[in-house]
């Protein structure tokens, strides 16, 4: 409509895969940091090795060798909300791609707390990387912010 892009319909067909994208991206993120969530439920470092095709941070390198592994310590502490409502919401991402996305499960159950917490990871993930990846690079962020226009 007048030269603009005009869509009819129910949003959520946009807003539901846009977000489940999200959702898994975080997670391969969290996984390339070297991040992962146990069997019993816990923040942990990924397990080694990786698999050969797997490509994860340490694969970078910078003046002073391949960049570390991401531990859930480091990953946990520059939150300002706490360290344990940090984990909560790195744990969501997990939760949530394994249990609800990748594939329908029984154990999928979501909690009142589940999109607050995706909320803070959403956030929290791009800074981890862009800290532990972008950073020792000497890369410039992403500008992944949205940009709004005038009405």
């Amino acid at each position: 409509m007048n030269d603009k892009l005009t869509i009819e319909g129910n949003f959520n067909a946009f807003t539901n895969p846009a977000i489940e994208a999200g959702v898994i991206h975080c997670r391969a993120m969290l996984e390339f940091i070297g991040l992962a969530m146990n069997k019993t439920g816990a923040l942990v470092e990924l397990a080694n090795p990786r698999r050969p095709d797997d490509i994860g941070i340490e694969h970078f390198s910078n003046k002073d060798g391949p960049l570390p592994r991401v531990s859930p310590t480091q990953a946990t502490a520059r939150y300002g909300g706490g360290a344990a409502e940090a984990e909560q919401a790195l744990l969501s991402v997990f939760r949530i791609a394994n249990k609800g996305l990748a594939h329908l499960t029984s154990s999928f159950l979501s909690t009142p707390d589940e999109a607050r917490l995706l909320e803070v990871a959403s956030r929290g993930v791009p800074a981890l990387v862009i800290s532990h990846l972008y950073t020792p690079l000497g890369l410039p962020a992403p500008a992944s912010q949205i940009v709004g226009r005038a009405a």
